[in-house]
């Protein structure tokens, strides 16, 4: 599984190699810098040479006080090599848990849900008796100590089928504890997916209309949705591609676009645009969707040795910033926002990524990151 620490992500060297499918030519990468601030001209660059053999198309968002600055490149679908749309909608993968901690806060701002106490009192069947209590709190931060659930063996083979999110969470309990709650942070999937049965559990709602109404409508993030069992990305879209190995060893890519997301729910199952998530930084750290005395949990890391993670984000140190940032990633779709505190400095980008669920770094987006937080 991909993890979404971005700054080891940096750190490491990139072996993506090339591809053996034609990638068709594309016009030049789109940008306009309307204020001072970001750098246009390394931003430019991050965006040449795209669509490559591990980008298909790229999306990007600089934005904060210190100016602004929008790009795009690549292609909306390699059949055509027409150029990307870019106010595409894409699946934005694991940034859904920055929703996901906002409305759990938002319960706990209304006294709804208590942060320190164990998810056994709000879901008392769900775990077995080989867990200890693990606070609300431990789920969002990822030192719950709850082992990731089982999916697909063979994921593009069952794309199109649905598995339940009680089945991923079952199978995780059957696993028993990785490590006793609070020891240590593990970043796994199943700690959001716990957090979106405890939503519906105490609200009597589903997910979907929960993160809707209580984030995506006071954020004003029109274009963003929850797809549910529908394999489809309504709206304008760019088409998703993943590398995969064919039967007389070379590789070619497939249009992974359409795709049931249904297991990742909570976690990660959030189609969104670039101009959204954007809102969603703002509003989110104004203080606009998430009361102030809870909001400070999304900038608070367990003092657990080596944690990083957060309620929803990330801490991520960098060229003398501190960035609190969340990454995801979709087959075809690899995804990012950071952001300073003080909103001097924010990003968003989307790229079609051919690779999307490998361990590293896809290069577009190292590119693209080096390039928006220098």
């Amino acid at each position: 599984m991909r993890t979404a620490v971005l700054a080891a992500s940096l750190a490491v060297a990139l072996t993506a190699g090339p591809l053996a499918a034609p990638v068709p030519a594309a016009p030049p990468p789109a940008a306009a810098r309307t204020t001072t601030g970001p750098d246009a001209e390394a931003l430019t660059a991050a965006l040449a040479g795209i669509p490559d053999a591990d980008t298909t198309a790229a999306l990007v968002r600089v934005g904060g006080t210190d100016g602004s600055w929008r790009g795009s490149a690549g292609v909306h679908d390699l059949e055509s090599g027409r150029e990307a749309d870019p106010d595409a909608r894409f699946r934005a993968g694991s940034t859904t848990k920055v929703v996901t901690a906002a409305v759990v806060l938002q319960l706990a701002a209304e006294g709804r849900v208590d942060l320190n106490r164990p998810v056994q009192h709000y879901l008392p069947t769900l775990l077995t008796s080989r867990f200890e209590p693990i606070t609300v709190r431990q789920l969002l931060n990822h030192t719950s100590g709850i082992q990731p659930g089982e999916g697909f063996a063979d994921p593009y083979a069952h794309r199109f089928d649905t598995l339940p999110p009680r089945q991923v969470v079952a199978s995780a309990v059957a696993k028993g504890p990785e490590f006793r709650p609070g020891e240590r942070q593990h970043y796994l999937n199943i700690n959001y997916t716990v957090l979106g049965l405890l939503i519906e559990k105490v609200t009597g709602q589903s997910y979907a209309s929960e993160a809707t109404r209580r984030v995506l409508r006071p954020a004003g993030m029109r274009d963003t949705y929850f797809p549910g069992t529908d394999p489809r990305i309504l709206g304008p879209h760019n088409r998703g591609y993943q590398a995969m190995e064919q039967p007389d060893g070379t590789t070619r890519l497939v249009d992974v676009t359409e795709w049931n997301q249904a297991d990742r729910w909570a976690a990660g199952d959030m189609i969104s645009t670039t101009a959204d998530l954007e809102r969603l930084l703002d509003r989110l750290f104004r203080g606009r969707i998430v009361p102030r005395p809870q909001l400070r949990e999304m900038f608070t890391v367990p003092r657990v040795e080596g944690a990083v993670m957060s309620a929803g984000l990330q801490r991520f140190p960098y060229e003398g910033r501190v960035y609190w940032i969340k990454s995801g990633a979709r087959y075809g779709y690899s995804t990012a926002i950071a952001a300073t505190r003080d909103l001097s400095r924010t990003l968003v980008y989307s790229v079609n990524d051919t690779n999307a669920k490998d361990e590293s770094m896809n290069p577009a987006a190292e590119r693209i990151v080096r390039a928006a937080l220098n």
